[in-house]
């Protein structure tokens, strides 16, 4: 994407959403401990469907992050990206009264968007008049409105946007915040991928087959699907020059993002694994790198078994004899699927893992599969040394993504 002389950018903030806590601190301290978030659904009845578990955000409060929106009027992925852009800002410490407002840009991902409000428009349609319907309401139903509320809330001026294209709508947007700052057309990047729980992807994934009845259990012989959660991750993205002169705390840099297209099939993955082949190599050529530097995949893993032998399949094909070497897991396994959110996640669990030097687990790994022969970390975190992390999100549409953090040698 850029050539070699284009400045580094780099995370100096991170905010998380999850349903394994909030805050950048107790999602990392509690991923690593292996915390399972996934439990019975509370926010609505899930008698009528055949799983009822799920993974939700807890004791969230609003409060504590807004000053200038209305929190009744927004919407919860709105709530989540504007409270977890301000933990984000908090830990890089910056104070928005200090920096030029209309030089700082949001990029976000999304996969439902704020989809309770699509629910809601619907019901009042359904069961009562189109006369019933609030403006208000409609005026929160398009996605973008969440990356337009987190503008709103911080006064930023620079450019916003919303990339929905599905579980790798994060690392989307995340590449996107790189070029803009790479390219000078922005100073300052808030990017990261939020989506509330929604009963649309819950009723459409049960409808698949596609959802476990109890957890998710990634690469696991005895896997029975994915488990549908919620949640958000906001990062601080900087030039590394801008980051170095305030003295900032850095987690890692953006080091190569690559996408690529399936151009196969709106739900199932490429057999042999081509856009996920493809996406990986791109970014190892973006970030300059060989497959044998990467010392950790946090991989899509989503516990269908459909995406984890396509993955696996694709991480051989790219690694060769390395693929045996380098250690896999999937946080989804903990915090289930977050949707757009997810890729995001993902991407801040690889900065801590090269900031702090731990490989987080895939837990509820009990029987290997034989078609699943990679080295999973399962269970159990791992310390050990991590320059450089790929990250991987494979979505719906053949959308396919892979970001590659590294260690900033300028620290």
């Amino acid at each position: 994407m850029h050539d070699s002389e284009a400045a580094g950018v780099v995370i100096t903030g991170i905010g998380i959403v999850s349903p394994i806590g909030n805050g950048a601190e107790t999602f990392w301290e509690a991923l690593i401990r292996g915390q399972n978030g996934i439990e019975e659904i509370r926010s609505f009845d899930t008698s009528a469907f055949r799983t009822h578990r799920g993974g939700e955000v807890k004791a969230l409060e609003p409060s504590r992050y807004f000053q200038s929106c209305n929190i009744p009027a927004l919407a919860r992925g709105s709530l989540f990206a504007i409270a977890a852009t301000r933990m984000a800002l908090e830990d890089a410490r910056i104070d928005c009264s200090d920096v030029d407002q209309t030089q700082v840009g949001v990029c976000c991902g999304t996969t439902m968007g704020e989809a309770k409000i699509f629910e809601s428009l619907n019901s009042t349609l359904l069961n009562e008049s189109p006369e019933m319907i609030e403006a208000q309401l409609a005026w929160h139903h398009p996605p973008e409105s969440i990356s337009f509320n987190v503008a709103r809330e911080f006064g930023f001026g620079g450019p916003i946007s919303m990339v929905t294209t599905a579980c790798s709508a994060g690392n989307y947007a995340l590449a996107q915040a790189r070029d803009l700052l790479q390219s000078k057309r922005a100073k300052l990047m808030i990017a990261g991928g939020s989506d509330p729980f929604s009963r649309v992807a819950f009723t459409g994934f049960n409808s698949m087959l596609a959802v476990a009845p109890e957890c998710c259990q990634p690469f696991d012989l005895r896997r029975k699907g994915m488990c549908v959660s919620e949640g958000c991750a906001m990062l601080v993205l900087e030039p590394v020059k801008d980051a170095l002169l305030r003295g900032a705390h850095i987690y890692a840099e953006v080091a190569g993002c690559g996408l690529s297209n399936d151009a196969h099939h709106m739900a199932s993955p490429h057999p042999l694994g081509r856009g996920a082949i493809a996406a990986m190599l791109n970014a190892l050529h973006d970030a300059g790198i060989e497959p044998d530097q990467i010392d950790y995949i946090s991989a899509h893993g989503t516990g269908t078994p459909a995406n984890d032998r396509m993955e696996t399949s694709a991480i051989k094909s790219v690694f060769g004899h390395a693929a045996k070497r380098v250690p896999v897991s999937s946080i989804k396994s903990m915090l289930g699927h977050t949707m757009g959110a997810a890729s995001a996640i993902e991407a801040a669990a690889c900065a801590f893992a090269i900031d702090r030097q731990i490989i987080p687990p895939t837990i509820n790994y009990l029987v290997p599969d034989p078609a699943c022969d990679l080295d999973y970390v399962p269970n159990v975190a791992r310390e050990r040394v991590v320059r450089t992390a790929l990250s991987n999100a494979f979505a719906f549409g053949g959308n396919c993504s892979a970001l590659i953090l590294k260690r900033c040698e300028a620290a």
